[in-house]
């Protein structure tokens, strides 16, 4: 698949990459300039408050510039990629890293999308839940599979599976996620309950998405566009898990996978318990 590892380092950590967790900071890749971190460091700050979002979108590019660059990837599919960003990281990747085959997968897609697509014959778009053995056939194989922001909302199969399915098609995952730190051990939200549930997710009950989930929490959602019956505690629309990086780190190890860059880029939202985390994890 044209995966080209370099050898690999042991850290010098930032001061910013202080809070990651032990078995983030034993071994990686850490490619990060001082100014870097220190933007990173300052985002939970009241005055770089209107920061935080543009410090994510760096960090997901950042992220693709080390694959593309480092690791030479040549083909990527963009899982869920479409939702409230148009499929602006593969279109970075393709634009940016001139990497000529992609796939962008969603249940659905927008006009932008559409149009854009016009502009590069070689990107596939498949419609479709990426949780589906059926999709990931229609990938194939890939050099990297991108899960930005997307690993915390899945269910039925779980976020570990979506790993496990993936892991034969590809030798490369890049994840950028809002990874949990309140506990040691990855936690379903929604078992915090209603009251801990939405003091630890940016969203409000008042919120029509959010408003009928612990009333209905086992009966069937209406909504369309799932092709399977979901029942409202495992519709993907919703804040789902809490991920701590240990058994991140220790899922992709069972895959045979190991880590090559891991990089903070500060909190989520100013969540006090999400931090947004940048990984490559390869093969």
């Amino acid at each position: 698949m044209g995966l080209k590892l370099q050898r690999r380092q042991s850290i010098r950590v930032p001061a910013v990459d202080q809070k990651m967790s032990a078995v983030m900071r034993a071994e990686s890749w850490m490619d990060t300039s001082f100014l870097q971190s220190l933007s990173a460091g300052l985002v939970g700050i009241p005055p770089f408050d209107s920061l935080w979002l543009r410090v994510q979108k760096r960090g997901k590019r950042s992220l693709i510039d080390f694959a593309c660059q480092k690791l030479q990837i040549r083909s990527f599919a963009d899982l869920g990629g479409v939702w409230g960003v148009d499929g602006e990281y593969t279109l970075y990747a393709m634009e940016a890293h001139n990497v000529k085959n992609a796939c962008l997968v969603d249940i659905g897609f927008t006009e932008a999308v559409v149009q854009k697509q016009k502009e590069y014959p070689t990107l596939k778009l498949i419609r479709g839940n990426f949780g589906d053995p059926e999709i990931a056939r229609q990938i194939g194989v890939v050099d990297a599979v991108i899960l930005f922001d997307v690993l915390l909302h899945q269910v039925n199969p779980n976020w570990d599976r979506i790993l496990e399915l993936y892991a034969p098609r590809t030798g490369c995952f890049l994840i950028f996620n809002p990874q949990y730190t309140a506990t040691e051990s990855t936690v379903r939200l929604l078992d915090l309950g209603e009251e801990e549930y939405f003091r630890n997710i940016p969203h409000s009950k008042a919120e029509e998405t959010y408003r009928e989930v612990f009333e209905k929490m086992y009966e069937i959602h209406p909504r369309p566009q799932y092709q399977q019956r979901r029942i409202y505690r495992d519709i993907h629309d919703i804040w789902q898990w809490g991920i701590v990086d240990r058994d991140l780190v220790e899922k992709m190890k069972s895959l045979g996978f190991s880590m090559r860059y891991a990089r903070s880029h500060g909190k989520f939202n100013h969540l006090p318990n999400f931090e947004n985390r940048a990984f490559a994890f390869c093969k």
